[in-house]
């Protein structure tokens, strides 16, 4: 991958490398979060220390990506190029009840017209958009909202 490509894409691994194995998971179709080979603390973001024990016993594993939106936000602004054709979108914060409730940012794909509420619950895909390097976990409710009460 050259400077000017790294430069223009929005998301992939830090420079320093330690999300690393969360990218490569999802080169694999896997959403990977760390865990505390110690104490079995979840941890998200990356960290090189347990924040529960101090152990450096730190391990990468595979979480089942299903969740209930804990937050949201609807964008019209393009943040990454990706999103210029695609406003406005709405990005949610999932919690994640197989990794001791840790939280991650994605992209909500489905129906847009019908606002998300917090507590919905959502499935993630990994999808690759072509053209992309690394791939991304995109979010879709596990039923319709409308109608709902």
């Amino acid at each position: 991958m050259t400077d000017a490509h790294a430069a223009a894409e929005a998301w992939g691994p830090a420079p320093d490398g330690l999300d690393r194995p969360h990218w490569d998971g999802l080169l694999e179709g896997e959403l990977r979060l760390q865990i505390c080979a110690d104490c079995g603390s979840w941890i998200w973001g990356p960290q090189t220390v347990c924040g529960n024990c101090h152990s450096f016993e730190l391990r990468w594993e595979a979480v089942e990506p299903t969740g209930t939106v804990y937050s949201w936000h609807r964008s019209w602004y393009p943040y990454m190029d990706e999103y210029a054709s695609r406003l406005p979108y709405v990005t949610v914060l999932v919690e994640l009840p197989h990794a001791g409730g840790r939280r991650v940012l994605g992209i909500l794909v489905d129906d847009l017209d019908e606002d998300p509420r917090i507590g919905d619950e959502v499935i993630g895909a990994v999808e690759h958009d072509e053209g992309a390097t690394w791939p991304l976990v995109r979010w879709r409710r596990t039923r319709a909202t409308k109608g709902d009460k």
